[in-house]
C-alpha cells in the first residue's frame, strides 16, 4: 500500500498495512509519521522500563512499549492508533495480539525536539477523552517530568518533577522512581 498522504483518511486496517521503515501514528484518521528517537530518548526509556517492569512482575498490570499500536477507538470509527513509549494496561483483555484495544490505564511519552508538540497536545487529548488514567510527559532536555492525573474526566492534577525529585507513580501503589536515576547519563 502507498505511504499515508496528508489529505486522505486512514484506519488501522490501512495502518497495518504499511510497509515502511518509519513509524506512523493516527488521530482522526490523520496519518503522522514519528521522529526517530535520540539515543538520550531511548536511554530514559530503558531506564523507565526497567524500573517499571521489575516492579510489575508478578503483579496484575503489565508494562509494554513502543513500538506497539493502541487503539483508542477500534469499536467505532478506528482511526486513531498511538504508539506511547510506554504503556501499562492492568485489564489484560485489552492486550490483544497485534495491538492494545482502548486506553492503557497510563501512558508515558519522552519528548523528541520534533514531536514535542504533538505529544503535548493532539496525543494529550486523545489520552484525556480516551480515559488514560495517568500520563506522564518526560522532557530529555529540561530534565523534568509532567504528571497528569484523570479526576472526573479532565487532567486535572497536574505536577512537574525535576531530575532530583522522586515520583510515586499514581496508578501503582507502592511504586516511587528516582529521577536521578532515570535522567543519569
Amino acid at each position: 500500500m502507498p505511504l499515508p498522504q496528508k489529505e486522505e483518511h486512514y484506519t488501522y486496517a490501512d495502518f497495518c498495512k504499511w510497509d515502511d521503515e518509519n513509524r506512523w501514528e493516527l488521530i482522526d484518521g490523520v496519518a503522522y509519521m514519528m521522529a526517530t528517537p535520540l539515543v538520550r530518548h531511548q536511554r530514559i526509556l530503558r531506564k523507565l522500563a526497567i524500573i517499571l517492569g521489575n516492579f510489575l512482575e508478578g503483579k496484575t498490570c503489565e508494562m509494554l512499549f513502543a513500538p506497539i499500536g493502541v487503539r483508542f477507538n477500534a469499536e467505532s470509527e478506528d482511526d486513531t492508533v498511538l504508539q506511547p513509549d510506554i504503556i501499562i494496561v492492568c485489564d489484560k483483555v485489552k492486550i490483544e495480539r497485534d495491538a492494545i484495544n482502548g486506553a492503557p490505564d497510563m501512558v508515558v511519552e519522552i519528548l523528541s525536539p520534533s514531536t514535542a508538540r504533538h505529544d503535548r497536545f493532539r496525543k494529550f487529548d486523545v489520552y484525556e477523552k480516551s480515559g488514560v488514567r495517568e500520563y506522564w510527559i518526560v522532557d530529555p532536555e529540561s530534565k523534568t517530568l509532567q504528571v497528569h492525573i484523570l479526576e472526573e474526566g479532565v487532567y486535572d492534577i497536574i505536577r512537574t518533577y525535576r531530575d532530583d525529585d522522586a515520583i510515586d507513580v499514581h496508578i501503582l501503589d507502592g511504586c516511587t522512581i528516582n529521577l536521578t536515576d532515570v535522567f543519569a547519563d
